[in-house]
């Protein structure tokens, strides 16, 4: 909705409809106020009915015709009406036109409406213009005897005392509206014993006390004295009559000329004076009222009249400060999500760079927050300010890891596609194969480190991505012809290591991101103390102004009461001026109380985030050690039963190769046998059939080529035997050299992994140490401020 359109009305509206003596508030007129969100001038103008109250206001709305004017001796304003139209001198106000339904209309028939009217224009306005006609004379006074009855009508606090009867009085004047007397068709001259006087004089001689204590007396000083008390700052303007009564019914619908020159004159003074001098409406603690505010007293004092109570200030103010405060979160919140939402790309290279970030709009925050807010006394609103930015801040984080892991994934999906092709075709599949991809993959992942925008979980995912693919790096390993068994193993051990350095790195990169998320945390409350401290500082400053404001006006009164002779009234004002006093300081003493406790409340706070941080950090100290500890006990047990696989399969490769060989060995000496066999028998046949010839030759030589046979025979056994005999002890050695060489590498491997581990925990000790003493300086530091 276009506010400027709303702001120029084209006619007054109805505000706060009389209906029967029931007051009601228009909705359509809070509507209009509600779109307003300038800062509100408010001129409102109370006055007997027929006296042209309506006529100066259209003149400060700048039309000719608006409010009606009437023109018969009966009432025709009911009610409040009003008229918002843009301030023709202060920029960026609007002003509010109050024109209120004339006093002391017979067919009433009692003043309890015009009371509330009344009150209500006082409450409401930042400018109170009444309008009278004639002279200023005792009739004129018992007509202001509305004023006699504000402390009837207006509390200033909750409180019904009789001592605050006094306090509620001398409250009035800094937040009663400046008081204007417009003096209609005035045709006496302004003489005082003699002497020509202003119209500014005249009101303050007619405004002069008469001495004596009779009831007359005190009757004819009680409207003064109320308006010396409740409107310390006054103004006069007269008027002479516009024309001759005849035409005075058709005072809008005249020319200019038809009307007395010095009237129109007159009219433009008070314009003038009215629009340069008149303030913005504002409510106790300086407070400035837009539109929405304005609304909300209509409601609020309204409300209070219909349930029969009387209209509070304080009770407005604190029904006021519920509404306004919590806009107040809901505003800093909208900023800090806006301003997050443009200078934030996700993922953040650091984690520091999204701090900074949320540091300068948290900060930006609060200042809205406690500029716009007020009365925020027990610190609930700013708490759950506090609150909600921390819930902000920890989905940023979310928001920036999740991006962070999405862009990471998609890089390595990218980058690493070729090596996963070539994986697939078998590229690597040969002799030499998995020093190329050792090089591709070395050449990839630096391709990957050179890319930007990745985040701060750029190497969790990497790492995260490579121990996924550890089973393809093993098996083009363990396929490489090229490379020896011991080869293979040393390539191993490197990549194992490889592996628990990232780890441990990996671990100290959360410990630090968790160390400096707590530490934003601390920050995030000292912001808060920091604002909130010199926000109080300035509430303290800006209440001893307006009291020392207060007190300037009183003791000016008591300084004129003095000079004109009533020591009576004067000592009574001197009481209250103690009583103001005595409260100021009260006052004063209660916010520098308040102001302690709070400090002292929040630094309590901060020393329990402290303590938990504290227990936090321990925590995940311990939970660090265990999971290195964990992590390394595991890595120990995975490397023995590696190793014991390892050493099984060279032991089963040797066994199967010594079996082999064996089995040559048989096979060579029995075809030796074989061979000696079937010689023999040759030769036994061939003797056989030569028997007869050589018989006792033939049998010596038969027997000793048998023995010669055994004896061969024999030696071949030997022979095997001492080779199966040297086999099986190289095998042995060989087996018990494995064995050590093996436990050495293991036992090596151990203490390099106890080396970092231990490296590991002691900086983690000295850090979580530093930490410690850091904190325990802080509470010191605290302490020290309480």
């Amino acid at each position: 909705m276009d506010t400027t359109l709303m702001v120029n009305m084209p006619r007054p509206l109805c505000l706060i409809e009389n209906v029967k003596g029931q007051l009601k508030p228009n909705q359509e007129a809070l509507r209009i106020l509600s779109a307003i969100t300038q800062p509100v001038v408010v001129v409102a103008i109370v006055g007997l009915y027929r006296t042209g109250k309506s006529y100066l206001m259209n003149k400060l709305a700048g039309k000719k015709k608006g409010f009606s004017l009437g023109s018969t001796v009966q009432a025709h304003t009911k009610g409040i009406w009003m008229w918002c139209v843009p301030h023709p001198q202060k920029k960026d106000h609007i002003l509010v036109l109050l024109d209120t339904e004339g006093l002391g209309d017979v067919e009433k028939g009692d003043n309890q409406n015009d009371c509330w009217i009344f009150a209500l224009a006082i409450l409401l306005s930042s400018t109170f213009v009444y309008n009278s006609i004639g002279a200023i004379n005792q009739q004129a006074m018992d007509q202001l005897y509305y004023v006699t009855e504000l402390t009837d009508r207006i509390r200033a606090r909750t409180s019904t005392d009789q001592e605050d009867d006094m306090e509620d009085s001398s409250e009035f004047v800094s937040f009663f509206p400046e008081f204007v007397w417009s003096l209609r068709d005035m045709t006496l001259k302004l003489e005082v014993d003699g002497c020509c006087v202003t119209a500014d004089e005249y009101l303050e001689n007619s405004l002069k006390l008469k001495e004596g204590t009779c009831k007359e007396i005190e009757k004819y000083n009680l409207p003064r004295l109320c308006i010396r008390k409740f409107f310390p700052k006054k103004k006069c303007f007269i008027f002479c009559p516009p024309t001759e009564w005849k035409k005075l019914s058709q005072l809008e619908t005249l020319q200019e000329h038809e009307i007395d020159s010095e009237f129109l004159q007159q009219v433009a003074e008070f314009c003038l004076y009215i629009l340069k001098n008149c303030k913005t409406k504002t409510l106790p603690g300086s407070i400035l009222v837009n539109g929405p505010r304005l609304e909300s007293l209509v409601l609020t004092y309204v409300e209070a009249i219909s349930s029969g109570d009387m209209p509070c200030i304080e009770n407005a103010v604190l029904a006021l400060a519920k509404i306004e405060n919590s806009a107040a979160v809901q505003k800093a919140i909208t900023h800090y999500d806006h301003q997050m939402s443009q200078r934030v790309q996700l993922p953040t290279e650091t984690l520091q760079e999204l701090l900074d970030l949320h540091r300068t709009c948290e900060r930006e925050a609060i200042e809205i927050f406690l500029r716009t807010s007020f009365k925020d006394e027990d610190h609930s609103f700013q708490k759950e300010l506090g609150l909600q930015l921390e819930d902000r801040w920890d989905d940023f984080c979310k928001r920036n890891l999740e991006a962070s892991s999405t862009r990471c994934c998609t890089l390595l999906q990218d980058i690493f596609r070729p090596l996963e092709e070539h994986v697939r075709n078998g590229t690597f599949s040969k002799p030499g194969g998995y020093g190329l991809f050792v090089q591709e993959t070395l050449r990839l992942k630096k391709k990957y480190y050179g890319e930007p925008k990745k985040g701060i979980q750029a190497e969790e995912v990497l790492q995260t991505y490579l121990q996924s693919k550890e089973a393809v790096s093993n098996a083009i390993l363990q396929t490489d012809q090229s490379l020896t068994e011991k080869e293979k193993q040393i390539e191993v051990e490197r990549k194992k290591t490889e592996s628990a350095v990232a780890a441990a790195k990996l671990l100290e990169e959360t410990q630090k991101k968790n160390e400096k998320l707590m530490e934003q945390k601390e920050r995030s409350y000292q912001e808060h103390m920091r604002q909130l401290t010199q926000k109080m500082e300035n509430d303290r400053i800006q209440l001893k102004a307006e009291q020392e404001r207060t007190l300037a006006l009183k003791l000016q009164e008591q300084k004129q009461l003095l000079q004109e002779g009533f020591q009576e009234e004067s000592r009574k004002l001197q009481e209250e001026i103690k009583k103001v006093e005595k409260k100021y300081k009260e006052t004063m003493d209660h916010m520098k109380a308040e102001s302690s406790k709070a400090t002292v409340k929040i630094v309590e706070e901060m020393q329990r985030k402290y303590d938990q941080m504290m227990e936090d950090k321990d925590r995940n100290h311990q939970k660090h050690l265990q999971e290195l500890t964990k992590k390394m006990e595991r890595d120990r047990a995975q490397q023995v039963a590696e190793q014991e696989n390892i050493i099984t399969l060279i032991l089963q490769e040797r066994e199967l190769q010594f079996k082999e060989e064996i089995s040559e060995e048989r096979r060579k000496h029995e075809k030796e046998i074989q061979d000696l066999e079937t010689k023999n028998r040759e030769t036994l046949l061939k003797f056989e059939s030569e028997q007869a010839q050589s018989s006792e030759n033939t049998i010596k030589m038969l027997n000793e080529m048998k023995e010669m046979n055994l004896k061969i025979v024999e030696q071949k056994e030997k022979a095997f035997e001492y080779h199966l005999k040297q086999l099986t002890e190289k095998m042995d050695r060989d087996t018990a050299k494995l064995l050590a060489e093996q436990e050495e590498a293991l036992t090596n491997k151990l203490q390099e992994q106890g080396e970092i581990f231990n490296k590991n925990l002691k900086k983690q000790n000295k850090r979580h140490e530093e930490e410690i003493r850091n904190i325990k300086m802080k509470k010191n530091s605290g302490c020290s401020m309480m």
